[in-house]
This record gives C-alpha cells, structure tokens and sequence, in this order.
C-alpha cells in the first residue's frame, strides 16, 4: 500500500475513538520453518509454500503438507523483500525467513485490515543487520496498529470491515489501470517498432552528422560544490540532475547519454528532448535540429535502436 492509501486510511479512522496497541498485544506471530529445494521437491504436493521472493505472490513450491490453515497476515523477515507483507487464505506453509500474524481474540482485529495498516508501516521498522535487511518478530509486535471502538466488537469490525471495503476498491482500480497502461504500452511499442524498421532498399540512409548539428563543444561541467543555486535545469546523461542560476542553451535540443551507468541500465530513455533554458554537463551529447519532427523521429528511432544493442 502507498503513502496515500496510509493517509486515506488515517482519515477513515478520523472521528472514530481508537486504541492504539503494539501489535503482539492483539495478534500471535510465529515464523515459518527451513524448506530446502531438495525437501520442496521430494514432498511435492498441492499446497504452497511462500518464501521471501515477492514474484508469483512470494510462492516458490507446493507440498503435500501445510503448516497453517484459515486467514494470516504474512511478512518477510529477512533479505531485500524484508517487511514486505502479504494477505493469506487458506492451507499453507512458510520458510523460515517469513513470519505469520494471527488475531488473539482480546480485541476485535479484522486480518484484511491489519494487512493494509501493515504494507506501510512495517517498512519503517526494517533494520540493516550486518549489512542484511531484516524484520523480525521482536520488531513486528512493537508496531502500533489502531483498533476502532475497542469498547464494541461489533462497530469495531464495521468499521475495519467498510475501511477494507474502500480500499479493496481502490486496489482494484489501480490494478485495472496498471493492467491497461501496461498493454497500451505494449501495443504502442510494437506499433512504433514496426513503423521505425526498413527493408533493405526502402529509404535513404544519412549520419547523425548529417541531420543534426552537434553542440558538444559548448558544454560546460561543474561540479556540484561550484553550482549557484537557481531555476535553470542542469542535465546529465539521464536527465536533470540538478539546478543552477545560468545557462549556456536556449532552444529545443536532443541529449542522447554518452557515459554513465544508464547506458546499461536503460532505466531512462538513452535520448531525450529537452526545451528552453538549459545547462548540459559533459555526460550527454548535445543535438540541434532544423525541425520538431526531425528531432522527435531521430529520438524515437535512437532510442529502439540503444534497446536493441548490448552497450556493454
């Protein structure tokens, strides 16, 4: 869950009176067991065994046994994924570097809603172990969760119930829009791959020296101890980096990275518009183009080709 869903979620419980209990005080925790690949695939079975990973909904294989049956929280206790939390139902078992949550029956506790409060909040009580993220059960049963009306069981669980219902909704929301998003993505990718691909023979083929002027003279760098302070973009190879009072470009430019740790990552686009005022470091290639479409074609067709290539 966002930031913004813990907001709203704080909202919801505005008003209402609220006890506001460490966690081991309302719930049982327990840890799950050593599951090596070799016991996974010796007692292969119908029921799923979760482990720390956060793919296939943290699942790594399924035996003929299982430890834990009905509605748990669960949660990552050790590696990257530390603190991640997971809403479980039905018949399962847990490796030993995760942990399940369970109500008491002191106080009325709706799972669902305690998996909610928990996506957040348990972030904030990871801690760095010898170099190694962890979460684990000592720190779990600190972290404060709010029960509404713990006077009345049954307005308590109304209101944890509605809460669930709102946010059940909005994760379903963005679910369908990821859903969408990502497919409109793809169709866009295939469609603008198809268009910027040639046969032999079908277009006439110029250098980048022959469309676009290069600028790279004129770049400046300065370490980020000498910028003055201001409003103008400083750029690098993938993207503002920085802003300072001066600049040395005014117009429409394509930046394509020279160097850097994007070029392998891809995670921005290795070519980039750029419009206005601007200050350019030495890491990006600086292009001038005659026209707007001649400046965006080259864009597109820069960035499909870096996607296809191994800089490394």
């Amino acid at each position: 869950m966002n930031a913004d869903k813990h907001r709203f979620l704080e909202k919801l419980l505005d008003g209402a009176e609220v006890a506001w209990l460490p966690l081991g005080e309302v719930a049982v925790l327990r840890r799950g067991r050593v599951m090596s690949k070799g016991y996974l695939a010796e007692n292969a079975g119908e029921y799923p065994v979760y482990s720390s990973q956060t793919a296939n909904n943290g699942m790594i294989g399924k035996i003929g046994t299982f430890d834990f049956d009905g509605e748990f929280v669960s949660w990552t206790t050790d590696g990257a994924n530390a603190g991640t939390v997971f809403y479980r139902l039905g018949k399962f078992s847990i490796t030993n570097v995760c942990g399940v949550i369970k109500g008491n029956g002191t106080l009325p506790l709706s799972l669902k809603f305690l998996f909610y409060w928990l996506s957040t909040e348990a972030q904030k009580h990871v801690y760095s172990g010898m170099g190694n993220p962890k979460l684990m059960s000592n720190q779990v049963a600190k972290i404060p969760i709010p029960i509404p009306c713990p006077d009345n069981p049954e307005k308590s669980l109304a209101i944890q119930g509605e809460i669930v219902r709102i946010l059940d909704t909005f994760t379903e929301l963005t679910t369908e829009l990821t859903t969408e998003l990502t497919a409109r993505k793809k169709q866009y990718n295939y469609y603008r791959d198809k268009l910027l691909t040639f046969e032999e023979g079908e277009v006439e083929w110029k250098t980048l020296g022959e469309v676009a002027e290069n600028l790279d003279s004129q770049r400046k760098p300065i370490t980020s101890n000498l910028r003055e302070p201001g409003e103008i973009p400083y750029y690098g190879a993938s993207g503002i980096v920085d802003y300072v009072k001066d600049y040395i470009f005014d117009g429409d430019f394509l930046l394509v990275s020279e160097d850097g740790a994007n070029l392998l990552a891809r995670s921005t686009p290795i070519a980039f518009s750029i419009s206005g005022k601007n200050w350019v470091n030495n890491h990006a290639h600086v292009l001038k183009f005659e026209t707007y479409a001649e400046r965006r074609y080259v864009e597109y067709y820069l960035n499909i080709l870096f996607a296809n290539e191994n800089l490394a």
